[in-house]
């Protein structure tokens, strides 16, 4: 977990370029507001990365937390939020000290894979105490244990043909192979979980879960929508 997150912290080629960055975040936000029942919510994007169109989002909510644990980026949205009368900008830290049943909605898009083990199960927890009652939790880009760099490499491609960035891409794609991310692919490899598991896991801590289309380009990977079992009366 301490190298993947000093990796998000430095420059990286996860994405091709300017191109494939602005459409991974406009399709994530579009991905979000599909499944925002109603405005005016409080919702947290836990591990949300540039965010490049959290605004879009924060548009129909209540408070918008971007929790974001690289220090750099997370500098970056600060900067970019300073004024936001809707969005607060946070860390890991900051999630913890909020109050129980504060959220409507917790959106964790491509950072389960990263998570050993017992982190996510404390973070379910987490998140399950600071969710309220009628509450959802958006597990997005979920790896399963037939996916690996060859589909995600071809769901790569697939995107770049249609969007008119291909043969940038296959560039990309032969630098990452030597690049820190290949390192510590290979080195560690990514949480995966099957859809049986990852709902076991979910109901172990507390929730009801049904999978559901993922969020983003990749669908080769999977989401899962989770809600707080009723609770037990103290």
């Amino acid at each position: 977990m301490t190298e993947w997150l000093a990796f998000w912290n430095r420059p990286n080629r996860i994405f091709v370029n300017e191109c494939h960055r602005r459409l991974h975040f406009a399709r994530i936000a579009d991905d979000i507001l599909a499944l925002l029942p109603k405005p005016g919510m409080n919702v947290l994007d836990y591990g949300c990365g540039e965010a490049l169109d959290a605004a879009r989002v924060a548009d129909r909510c209540a408070r918008l937390w971007l929790c974001e644990d690289a220090a750099t980026v997370r500098a970056g949205l600060a900067r970019r939020f300073a004024d936001h009368p809707v969005v607060r900008v946070t860390d890991g830290r900051g999630v913890g000290s909020l109050a129980p049943n504060t959220l409507d909605v917790v959106i964790v898009n491509s950072v389960v894979q990263y998570l050993p083990a017992a982190e996510f199960d404390r973070l379910l927890h987490l998140w399950y105490d600071r969710l309220k009652p009628d509450g959802l939790l958006v597990l997005g880009d979920i790896v399963p244990p037939s996916n690996g760099l060859a589909r995600d490499a071809l769901s790569l491609l697939r995107l770049a043909g249609r969007e008119g960035f291909l043969v940038p891409a296959i560039s990309n794609l032969i630098a990452t192979c030597f690049s820190t991310y290949a390192r510590l692919r290979n080195k560690y490899g990514l949480s995966s979980y099957s859809k049986v598991e990852m709902i076991a896991r979910l109901r172990a801590c507390g929730f009801h879960a049904e999978q559901c289309p993922n969020l983003g380009f990749n669908s080769g990977r999977m989401a899962f929508l989770a809600r707080p079992a009723p609770r037990k009366s103290p």
